[in-house]
């Protein structure tokens, strides 16, 4: 996921290669922060303790981002300073704040350590403290998304093949792909390419980059697959089809497309960032 999770530049073992020796340039925990250009808002009930259009994302090795927003952008009289402090080798010494009633929901570096001076006067809320995140008018779920996260979608004419056990439950040559930074390909079958029982479940999850999923019991396997009925609009390509859990049934994917499938690949059930495989 994104720059700092799963296989991204900036994670302790990223993926891919560089032209000079990463391990000798740069430190084995990497921080980046990066402008976030759109106004943000954050309520806590009806109180709008944010509205910042300076925010900025931190970005470190085997961690999701943080949005930062200059201290002057929260609401004076909605925060109260405590006694609480926090070490941190890569950035130092944490004061925090209590936010509307929110004990130490608020953080921020006062005196960074000298490799990250650029920290002075920005300060960070803990996620779950706050009720409503807006980014513009937009209510968030789930979490702010990364503009270094993307998720594309592609028709294919690789053959795909769902199983539980010995059980076929899609053969298919038009399923559509689903690529998502940071995860394996996503193979999503049409229902009518499904061989066997359908039942809808009361497990729902949501995903920032592609919308809330509804989950599917498939041939008495529970919550076997997931589907968006109402996807977010770049991940449209893959509305009202299902995705398929391989922790729970078998996802293949051809290689190639050939009268015999071409070779196969099984699709991992998770990566080493512990995302959801939705």
């Amino acid at each position: 996921m994104s720059l700092s999770i799963g296989s991204g530049p900036l994670t302790r073992k990223p993926a891919g290669a560089f032209n000079f020796d990463l391990d000798a340039a740069a430190p084995a925990h990497r921080i980046y922060f990066a402008d976030f250009h759109p106004r943000v808002r954050a309520r806590v009930g009806d109180a709008t303790v944010l509205d910042t259009t300076r925010a900025k994302l931190l970005y470190e090795s085997g961690i999701p981002p943080r949005l930062y927003a200059p201290l002057e952008d929260y609401a004076a009289g909605a925060l109260e300073r405590t006694d609480h402090s926090t070490h941190c080798p890569f950035k130092g010494d944490a004061s925090y704040w209590t936010v509307a009633g929110h004990e130490n929901a608020l953080w921020g570096y006062e005196s960074p350590i000298e490799s990250a001076p650029w920290l002075a006067g920005y300060a960070a809320l803990y996620p779950d403290a706050v009720d409503t995140w807006l980014v513009e008018e937009e209510e968030v779920a789930g979490h702010l998304r990364d503009p270094f996260h993307r998720v594309d979608v592609h028709p294919s004419s690789r053959r795909v093949r769902i199983l539980a056990g010995d059980d076929v439950l899609a053969d298919t040559d038009r399923a559509v792909l689903l690529f998502e930074t940071g995860l394996p390909p996503r193979a999503y079958v049409a229902r009518r390419d499904i061989r066997a029982a359908i039942e809808p479940s009361a497990t729902r999850t949501v995903c920032p980059y592609k919308g809330e999923a509804s989950h599917w019991t498939v041939a008495g396997v529970e919550d076997a697959a997931w589907s968006y009925e109402y996807p977010r609009h770049e991940a449209y390509g893959i509305a009202g089809l299902l995705g398929f859990y391989p922790d729970r049934v078998t996802v293949e994917i051809a290689s190639s497309r050939s009268p015999h499938g071409g070779s196969w690949t099984r699709r991992p059930a998770a990566t080493s960032s512990g995302r959801s495989t939705t």
